[in-house]
């Protein structure tokens, strides 16, 4: 018994648009998360705002100069130097890997309140151990080329 194309037990697919199927529910939940934030979170603290009970957190605070203006110049030259370090050794991943642990061991320095020599090998371990492990697992388990 065949079944018929108005069948409820058939099913067709259009290939050139299915796989906007999923994107456009996270679209649709993500819109209604942010609409809830907005109700929820920032009505009522601007409402308070208003009447004085609270204020801006961004206006009148200190800011760390040194580590907001360190941070942005790391990123730019993290993302800037992988691929001029990984043009050297092209389809490996080494790019990736000797940038990010420069990268995550300047971070945690510039963050780190104390330097003991604890810390600072604690920080220099994490920076070698993190990216090889991630690099491992994506450039030699899964095949994933990186930078």
């Amino acid at each position: 018994m065949e079944a018929s194309s108005n069948s409820p037990l058939s099913v067709s697919i259009d290939f050139e648009t299915s796989h906007l199927f999923f994107p456009h529910i996270i679209h649709w939940v993500l819109a209604v998360l942010f609409v809830l934030v907005l109700l929820f979170r920032v009505a009522p603290f601007l409402a308070a705002v208003k009447r004085g009970e609270k204020a801006l957190p961004i206006l009148g605070e200190s800011r760390d100069n040194f580590r907001f203006f360190g941070t942005l110049v790391l990123i730019v030259a993290y993302f800037y130097l992988m691929s001029v370090v990984g043009n050297f050794f092209p389809y490996t991943g080494y790019g990736f890997l000797i940038t990010s642990v420069v990268f995550l061991f300047l971070m945690s320095l510039m963050y780190m309140h104390t330097r003991t020599r604890r810390k600072v090998v604690t920080a220099a371990i994490n920076a070698v151990v993190a990216p090889t492990l991630a690099w491992v697992i994506f450039a030699k388990v899964f095949y994933i080329t990186l930078p």
